[in-house]
């Protein structure tokens, strides 16, 4: 009989739990870089905490208005002065399913670069991104007992950032798939595409759950800084990053089973023609394709060629190194007869696949684990190789 009302209950009970899950909002918490006494990067008519925080809340008010199974939780809503290790608090305490940290970038003055960037947790692998990493996390000068909260992390030092290469962050894929989205977004939009990109930031690696650092342009650059500081402009760049967030909230139901009701609005599109080029306007949207690899082997040479020139990222899988070049019939390619190389530091390195889409080369890269089980994604912008 004790078995039998053990039974009933938990019949009674998993209906409860399935539906308190369903009913769960999706949280995402918008961090609104630097703020109060800290300015973030300074450029001619405005600094970048107002820039942050303008395109932080348009973007909250898109989710609110749009999708109202989802709580917008911002780490400031004012013009105030928030710590590092707090903002990262405020996502593992509310349970967030998702963490936006928005930022406007900034070099030399009178540098001409300009363009979005989206940043995953990882070690640097380029100097600039180090650099920018660098003056990211020197707001925690500003806090008190900075040495003492943060182990002694020096954020002008170098070899600070080597604990980032030890680092193994399990929300990884879907943090690079956000980042993917976002940066396909801006370009859609007429906006520069400079690339997903790793660093070691600390606000990333305090929190708990998928999460990106998004430069939306270069405050350096006196047009991006004219745009930035626009209304129109925010409302683009809020766009793009609404439109980013509703596709990975859309993917997060599907494989959540929930009934999918995003709803997608497109990006207006950037009419200034000092920031669009006829480059930009010319790209293809990425391949959503669900074949099988085997065949898709024909496609991704033509894939190739025209995705590698289109001023995207464009992800590969590299499955093999070897001293010397492989003939395409080599047994050591076990039969991926359309495998691509690219030479580095004298050493053939094969890539097999390639698609801006990071899902569908995540895809890609599961099916070769049978044959290559340290394959692993890299990424390639206009030929050449990203780190």
């Amino acid at each position: 009989m004790r078995r039998l009302r053990l039974a009933l209950f938990l019949v009674w009970l998993f209906p409860v739990l399935l539906m308190a899950e369903v009913g769960k909002p999706f949280v995402v918490v918008i961090d609104a870089g630097h703020g109060g006494k800290d300015p973030g990067a300074r450029g001619s008519v405005v600094n970048e905490k107002v820039i942050n925080l303008n395109v932080a809340l348009k973007l909250g008010r898109m989710i609110e208005r749009e999708m109202k199974d989802v709580k917008v939780i911002y780490t400031r809503s004012t013009d105030r002065f928030v710590e590092l290790t707090e903002r990262a608090a405020i996502a593992n305490r509310g349970k967030a399913d998702l963490f936006i940290s928005i930022h406007t970038n900034s070099v030399k003055k009178g540098s001409s670069v300009r363009g979005t960037e989206t940043y995953t947790l990882g070690l640097a692998r380029s100097d600039e991104n180090l650099a920018v990493a660098m003056r990211e996390n020197s707001a925690i000068l500003l806090e008190d007992n900075y040495l003492q909260r943060y182990e002694g992390f020096d954020p002008n030092s170098s070899e600070s950032y080597i604990i980032f290469e030890l680092m193994q962050n399990k929300h990884m894929e879907q943090s690079i798939s956000l980042a993917s989205d976002i940066q396909n977004a801006f370009s859609s939009s007429g906006r520069v595409d400079r690339g997903v990109r790793q660093a070691g930031f600390l606000v990333l690696r305090e929190t708990s759950m998928p999460s990106v650092l998004v430069e939306l342009g270069y405050i350096s650059n006196r047009n991006e800084e004219q745009f930035m500081n626009s209304s129109k402009g925010q409302d683009l760049l809020a766009r793009s990053l609404y439109k980013a967030f509703a596709n990975y909230k859309r993917n997060f139901d599907l494989r959540s089973g929930k009934p999918v009701v995003t709803v997608v609005m497109e990006p207006e599109m950037e009419e200034d023609p000092l920031e669009v080029t006829a480059e930009q306007t010319d790209r293809k949207a990425p391949p959503g394709s669900e074949a099988d690899i085997l065949s898709r082997k024909r496609e991704v040479q033509k894939e190739s060629a025209s995705e590698q020139s289109s001023g995207k990222t464009v992800y590969k899988v590299q499955f093999l190194t070897s001293e010397t070049k492989l003939s395409k019939n080599s047994k050591r390619l076990k039969g991926y007869k359309d495998a691509e190389y690219y030479v580095e530091d004298g050493i053939y390195k094969y890539t097999y696949g390639s698609t801006t889409s990071f899902s569908e080369i995540n895809r890609i890269r599961r099916s070769m684990l049978k044959d290559f089980k340290d394959a692993f994604v890299i990424s390639f912008k206009d030929g050449e190789r990203v780190r």
